[in-house]
């Protein structure tokens, strides 16, 4: 009987997704950094010993490490919006995990029947066209021009998947990746509603117009913001509504705020956008909210309730309800163990919500 061959590639996938150095996955199986090294290039095969350990080390099936990728993540289906100092192994652990927890999506996606996905593909080149493709948006999911009460709700209910890591994705603004099924990873170390809306909606903004283009620089990403901006505060409501004064009026743009859950910079950074106030007003707006402590924590923000995805709960939810244990055993059919997808995607497959309605099975109601 042929022994299992172990892929190097999925070897580094599961302990990058799990934030393990060579060294340290070394310690946990009794091998140096050197052996662990040549087994990722596949320039050394291990023994079947050698594999057994690896698998109890990295929380997964054998099978898992001795399959091909089922999934390959192009620099163009990633777009990620890393901080400034967002070190490259930090970088490597987020994409790691985006892969895994896709990977296992799609095998979601074949048991329980998702939202269909209705992203539109749309290119832009000017600030009009930007304007354009956020109307387009709303109008493709019927928005209307009001303010949008859940903006996670309506990124899954037009099929992409929001999530978060702990842990890791502190250091990272946000990240989607393009898939047949999008995946949009939020930030859960900014504890601001308005932000993190904002970081789903500019996650939006690139899967409508950056499909096959790689992102992250300075332009694509102001693209991005452009859109999230356009598509939370839309045009003609904003310019109707937005406080008109000499000095700026403070209460007006809070009212604003809670209203239609933006923050305050992001509203004056509208108004500017807009030309509603000049490049002094908009500058004395920033010198206001630095001054007043409010850049990351805004007045407002502590009674702005925090969204939370709905669609993979839910599909876990349909699925352990067919029979208890059926998650996990989904679960393992791609060689994952459930506390390898605890550790990676904070998804708890053992103790999934205890849901009757199963709204998974059909559109989430509402936005």
């Amino acid at each position: 009987m042929n022994e299992p061959i172990l892929s190097g590639e999925r070897l580094r996938l599961a302990r990058v997704a799990l934030g393990l150095t060579l060294e340290q996955l070394g310690e946990r199986v009794g091998a140096s950094r050197q052996y662990l090294n040549q087994i990722e290039k596949e320039q050394k095969s291990p023994t079947m010993e050698m594999i057994e350990a690896l698998s109890a080390a990295l929380i997964v099936d054998r099978s898992f490490l001795c399959s091909r990728p089922a999934l390959e993540v192009s620099a163009e289906r990633c777009h990620f919006r890393k901080q400034r100092t967002t070190p490259i192994s930090v970088a490597a652990q987020v994409t790691a995990r985006a892969t895994v927890f896709a990977e296992f999506l799609r095998r979601i996606d074949t048991e329980v029947s998702l939202p269909p996905v209705s992203i539109p593909t749309i290119a832009v080149e000017t600030t009009r066209d930007i304007e354009e493709a956020a109307e387009q948006a709303r109008s493709i999911w019927r928005l209307g021009t009001g303010p949008i009460s859940n903006m996670t709700r309506v990124a899954e209910n037009a099929g992409a998947v929001v999530t978060f890591f702990g842990g890791v994705s502190e250091r990272v603004d946000a990240l989607s990746i393009d898939l047949d099924r999008p995946l949009i990873v939020r930030n859960e170390a900014k504890p601001a509603a308005c932000r993190m809306r904002f970081d789903i909606a500019h996650e939006v903004g690139h899967l409508i117009m950056h499909r096959g283009l790689q992102t992250g620089d300075k332009f694509t990403e102001g693209q991005a913001n452009r859109f999230a901006s356009a598509f939370l505060l839309p045009r003609g409501a904003f310019i109707h509504e937005f406080p008109r004064s000499r000095f700026l009026s403070w209460e007006g743009i809070f009212e604003m705020k809670l209203k239609w859950k933006v923050s305050a910079a992001a509203i004056l950074r509208r108004a500017y956008d807009l030309r509603l106030i000049d490049a002094d007003q908009y500058r004395t707006g920033n010198i206001h909210l630095t001054k007043t402590g409010q850049r990351k924590k805004e007045r407002f923000d502590d009674i702005l309730k925090l969204e939370e995805p709905e669609l993979v709960s839910s599909a876990l939810a349909a699925i352990e309800e067919v029979s208890i244990g059926s998650a996990e055993r989904l679960a393992l059919s791609v060689g994952m163990k459930g506390s390898f997808l605890s550790a990676v995607a904070d998804l708890n497959i053992s103790e999934v919500p205890d849901q009757k309605n199963v709204a998974v099975l059909r559109r989430i109601e509402g936005s």
